[in-house]
C-alpha cells in the first residue's frame, strides 16, 4: 500500500507541478478539468447510477466546465456567482450534516446529482480563476486546506476528547474530534500570518489570498482563514457522508493507494469557491 501511495503521488506531482508553474494557466486548468470529470464519474457511482449514466455525468460536467472556459468565465470577475456558491455551501452543508448518513438517501437522486455536479463545476471554475489570478494566490488556498488537514490530524491525535466530551461527527467520521478542528484552525491562522509576512518581505508580484484579506483588515484575514478552515472540514464530512451512505470506503480506485479523486479534493470543493468569494470583496 505504501509503495502504491508513493508511486501515485510521484506521478501526480510530475503532472501537476509543471502544469502549475507553466508560463500560462492553460495546462493546469486542463488537468484539473480531467480530474473534475473523473470526480463527477465517481460521484455518480456513489449515488447508484448505472455505468453509462456515470460516464454521462462525467461528460456533462466536463462539457459544462469547457463551456464556461470557452465563454471567458475563467477571466471574468464573478462576485455574484461566488456569493451564491458560498451561501449554498453554508446552508446545504449544515442541512446535510444535520440529516446525517440516514438523511442522504431521502433526497431525490436527481437533486443529489445536480447539486454534486454543480459543486464540482464551481470548484473547477474557482481553481481556474485562482490560477489565472496567479500561482501565489492559488497556492495560498491549496496550502490552507492542507494545513487545516495536517494540523487537525496532529491536534486530534494529541488532544482528542481531552477538552470536549463528544466527537465532531461520530455517525459520519468517527475519527474526527473538536480538538482536531480547533488545531486545524490554529494552524491556518499561523499560516495566514506567515504568508502575509512572506508576501511583504519578498514583495510578491501577485498577492496571496491572505494579503488581499489583510489589506482590507486584519479582522477579515482572521475571520476568513477560520471560515475557510471550518468549511474545508464541512467538505470532508459531506464526502464521508455520501460514501458511508453508499457503503464505500473510497470514492473509487482511480488513484492507487489514495482512493479516488473525490477523496483527495473533498475539502477543496467548498474552499475554492468560498476563497474566491472572500477575495472578490477584499481589496485587490
Amino acid at each position: 500500500m505504501l509503495k502504491q501511495r508513493v508511486i501515485t503521488a510521484v506521478v501526480l506531482l510530475a503532472l501537476l507541478l509543471p502544469a502549475l508553474f507553466w508560463r500560462t494557466p492553460t495546462p493546469f486548468i486542463g488537468i484539473v478539468l480531467v480530474l473534475i470529470g473523473a470526480g463527477a464519474w465517481e460521484y455518480a457511482r456513489l449515488n447508484g447510477c448505472s455505468p453509462i449514466a456515470c460516464i454521462a455525468c462525467g461528460g456533462l460536467c466536463v462539457a459544462a466546465c469547457a463551456a464556461a472556459w470557452a465563454s471567458g468565465w475563467v477571466q471574468r470577475p464573478l462576485p455574484w456567482l461566488w456569493a451564491l456558491a458560498g451561501g449554498a455551501w453554508v446552508l446545504a452543508g449544515a442541512a446535510l450534516l444535520r440529516g446525517g448518513v440516514a438523511g442522504w438517501p431521502g433526497i431525490p437522486r436527481s437533486l443529489r446529482l445536480a447539486g454534486g455536479l454543480a459543486a464540482l463545476w464551481l470548484a473547477w471554475l474557482a481553481a481556474a480563476q485562482a490560477r489565472t489570478l496567479g500561482i501565489n494566490f492559488l497556492l495560498s488556498i491549496l496550502v490552507l486546506v492542507w494545513m487545516a488537514d495536517v494540523a487537525a490530524y496532529f491536534a486530534g491525535r494529541a488532544f482528542g476528547l481531552k477538552f470536549s466530551r463528544v466527537k465532531l461527527a461520530p455517525g459520519i467520521s468517527p475519527g474526527k474530534s473538536w480538538e482536531g478542528v480547533w488545531g486545524g484552525m490554529a494552524g491556518v491562522l499561523v499560516l495566514a500570518l506567515a504568508w502575509v509576512a512572506g508576501d511583504r518581505a519578498w514583495d510578491a508580484a501577485v498577492p496571496s489570498l491572505y494579503t488581499r484579506l489583510a489589506a482590507t483588515g486584519w479582522w477579515l484575514l482572521a475571520l476568513g482563514a477560520l471560515f475557510l478552515a471550518a468549511m474545508s472540514v464541512v467538505g470532508d464530512l459531506v464526502e464521508s457522508l455520501v460514501k458511508r451512505s453508499a457503503g464505500f470506503k473510497d470514492s473509487s480506485n482511480l488513484l492507487p493507494g489514495h482512493g479516488g479523486v473525490l477523496d483527495r479534493v473533498d475539502a477543496l470543493l467548498p474552499s475554492l469557491p468560498l476563497a474566491l468569494m472572500l477575495a472578490s470583496y477584499a481589496r485587490p
